[in-house]
């Protein structure tokens, strides 16, 4: 009897320690990941100065660079870059436990012409969209690209690659890269417009999420739409400058975490600033960024950003605030952690020094929204909804644009919808004494501390109030709490030649259509109105609260 208890105890203990072992370290529930993506490319046409040999070094000192910081990572690898014996020696002398090396889904001369295909260049590598991402060529034209690069990716290094990374990836692109050659991760381009003829505009604006199979850039909503290679977005945008960049233009300027840049990722006093937001905002499910640079810049562009950035990316390691690990293993973690698409948040609490800005970014697989606070007033500055079917010409179509587009859903654009003189956006108001006030506040407070929601507590300067907001993945619930009556709303401010979606109004729903997809707002709480001030439109509250529903 005395010895089935031992066993009884031995075994009950084996059990706890397993269960014990197998739980996640305290930064692993809501980890901040950092992977340091770096792409290659063999060849630069654009500058003669920027030799084959100049792009080789600049990839020899990121390796020295981040060897010296311990910090592992991914490089990306061009076909010209990946068929170069130089860049096969160079790479395969990397531990394999530190550094992934996987593929990067730019279109040059070889692999074209490997391919048996013709190549339309009008150099060796052509930026021209119609050449250098997937969509410039047909269905079965991309099956043999894919294929050349990965026969040829295993020759080389032993296996096929996992991840990814190019300004845009098309959906089928990426449906065959993984039914096939089984990748786990890919990476895109930050939003933008126009930024060297590339659009990518309203998505899932940070993080991560599992793209729609009729359209890479959409969040799908169900699992069965969508395709399970979570697409991480790239370059770490300044979450509260980058938006507004050029406003009133059809070219976004750049402010990203990217080295290359004097205001952003080669600036110490911005780097320092973008981490520590970073480390202490609230995030929901996890923070992501890409650290990293394109060889392309060459070294002489990019060693400040990177003496900056390194090590404090190493300290942030050391101290358990965040992971540094290689986009691969961040896609195998995504899919690990994540059936759907999850609900994240970029926030930032405290502006660099001089200006008095808040902000935070909502994602869900639903919509995506940021709200800005400026000059202690609020406005919500984006708001796009997703739709799994909103299908992209690019999964099915062989495109000869010389530049890429790609939208989501508009409700609230701060930037589609501004001009010089006009910044739209959704603003929060009062009338007071038979005028139409702004409302003003102190410091906003936003917290992560509920599963899937995200809340936020502003106290306001007057009515002795505080507007309170719940986010989650399907809803915005906004309540204002009050000793006084207070007439409040919010008004659609636009500049007067936006090209807008809305084709009705009504009191519980706003129906809008887009690029020949039609959807709707419905406000579950309170209600909307044509106010006579001329504003596009008006959300009113039902017993202080207004509740708007975007999962419909």
């Amino acid at each position: 009897m005395q010895k089935n208890h031992i066993l009884l105890f031995s075994v009950f203990l084996l059990l706890s320690f397993s269960l014990f072992s197998q739980q996640p370290k305290q930064n692993d529930s809501h980890p901040r990941i950092i992977n340091i993506i770096n792409f290659i490319r063999q060849n630069e046409p654009r500058d003669s100065a920027i030799t084959e040999d100049v792009l080789y070094q600049t990839v020899v000192k990121q390796i020295e660079m981040m060897k010296q910081y311990k910090l592992g990572g991914t490089f990306l690898l061009q076909y010209d870059a990946l068929i170069d014996p130089r860049y096969q020696q160079l790479l395969k002398s990397l531990p394999a436990n530190e550094f992934e090396i996987g593929g990067w889904w730019e279109i040059p001369q070889p692999l074209v012409e490997h391919a048996g295909l013709r190549w339309r260049g009008k150099s060796p590598w052509d930026p021209d969209a119609s050449v250098d991402f997937s969509p410039g060529y047909s269905l079965e034209e991309r099956k043999k690209l894919i294929d050349v690069y990965m026969k040829d990716f295993k020759s080389i290094f032993g296996y096929y690659p996992k991840s990814f990374g190019s300004w845009f990836i098309d959906a089928f692109t990426i449906g065959y890269m993984y039914k096939k050659y089984g990748i786990v991760a890919s990476c895109n381009c930050k939003d933008q417009i126009g930024t060297d003829g590339y659009t990518l505009w309203g998505g899932y604006w940070n993080q991560a999420y599992y793209p729609s199979v009729e359209n890479s850039y959409m969040p799908a909503q169900h699992e069965s739409k969508q395709i399970p290679v979570p697409i991480f977005r790239m370059l770490g945008s300044d979450p509260i400058r980058q938006y507004d960049n050029g406003l009133g233009t059809d070219r976004q300027g750049v402010v990203t975490l990217e080295p290359v840049y004097k205001f952003g990722g080669g600036d110490e006093n911005w780097v320092k600033w973008y981490f520590d937001q970073f480390v202490n905002g609230a995030c929901m499910d996890f923070a992501y960024v890409q650290a990293g640079q394109e060889n392309s810049f060459t070294w002489n562009a990019m060693q400040k950003g990177f003496e900056i950035q390194l090590p404090v990316i190493a300290k942030l390691r050391d101290e358990g605030k965040v992971k540094v690990e290689t986009l691969e293993r961040s896609g195998e973690w995504f899919r690990e952690h994540f059936k759907t698409t999850p609900p994240t948040a970029v926030t930032v609490n405290e502006d660099l020094k001089g200006s008095d800005r808040k902000t935070v970014w909502f994602n869900s697989r639903f919509f995506r929204t940021n709200i800005l606070w400026e000059n202690n007033t609020l406005r919500f500055r984006d708001i796009h909804l997703f739709n799994e079917n909103f299908a992209s010409i690019y999964t099915t179509e062989k495109s000869s644009s010389r530049s890429c587009s790609v939208l989501t859903l508009p409700f609230v654009d701060g930037y589609m919808w501004s001009a010089h003189d006009t910044i739209a956006g959704l603003r929060f108001k009062a009338m007071v004494n038979g005028k139409e006030i702004l409302i003003e506040g102190g410091k906003p407070v936003i917290s992560d501390s509920i599963p899937n929601e995200l809340n936020i507590s502003w106290q306001l300067n007057s009515f002795n109030g505080k507007l309170l907001m719940n986010i989650n993945e399907r809803e915005i619930k906004i309540r204002l709490v009050s000793k006084k009556s207070v007439k409040w709303f919010f008004d659609m401010t636009t500049a007067e030649n936006a090209h807008l979606p809305f084709t009705n109004i009504s009191s519980n729903k706003i129906s809008c259509a887009f690029e020949k997809m039609n959807y709707t707002v419905v406000a579950k709480k309170g209600k909307f109105s044509k106010p006579a001030n001329g504003e596009v439109f008006r959300i009113s509250p039902d017993e202080n609260v207004i509740m708007l529903d975007f999962g419909e």
